[in-house]
């Protein structure tokens, strides 16, 4: 877990301070996330269509006894076309990577479980860039199959982005 976490910050120490290829808007951008819960994001573009994410999602609730926690962290590559017919700015991705996901339960206080789980995902959504602003937003859907770890297929995970870009 540590080695995890340690390679993720170094890969976006080296994707904040390398100079990339500009992309049509910005280069990186670095935000919150909504969702199935609330996160942080990072995104970096390699040229002015292939743009690396990194997500961390976290979700916790429980009612009735049940108590429920999850963080799950996302890397996927998106290729980027423009949609400047539609609206100057706009953007369609569509891409794929993988996820870790660590979960944590509790039913009346007598069972308690954790599990791990590592899978793909794909992603498909809309990105937008401010043109008098350096604010970026984008709404997508990012479902996934867990290979290790048990669930399978999952399409309830996505969201909406709201980035600060640079």
């Amino acid at each position: 877990m540590k080695k995890l976490i340690y390679s993720l910050f170094v890969v976006s120490f080296v994707f904040v301070f390398s100079n990339g290829v500009t992309a049509q808007n910005y280069n990186n951008a670095v935000g919150l996330r909504l969702a199935w819960g609330f996160g942080g994001t990072y995104k970096h573009f390699f040229n002015e269509k292939i743009a690396a994410e990194g997500i961390v999602n976290f979700r916790s609730w429980g009612t009735f006894g049940f108590r429920y926690r999850r963080t799950r962290i996302t890397g996927l590559v998106t290729t980027h076309q423009p949609l400047e017919d539609v609206v100057e700015g706009l953007q369609w991705y569509v891409g794929g990577g993988a996820f870790a996901g660590f979960w944590s339960g509790a039913y009346s206080r007598v069972y308690d479980y954790s599990s791990t789980q590592i899978g793909i995902a794909g992603v498909v959504g809309l990105d937008y860039k401010f043109t008098d602003l350096p604010i970026n937003v984008s709404l997508d859907w990012m479902p996934g199959i867990a290979l290790v770890g048990g669930g399978g297929f999952t399409g309830t995970s996505g969201g909406l982005a709201i980035r600060y870009t640079f």
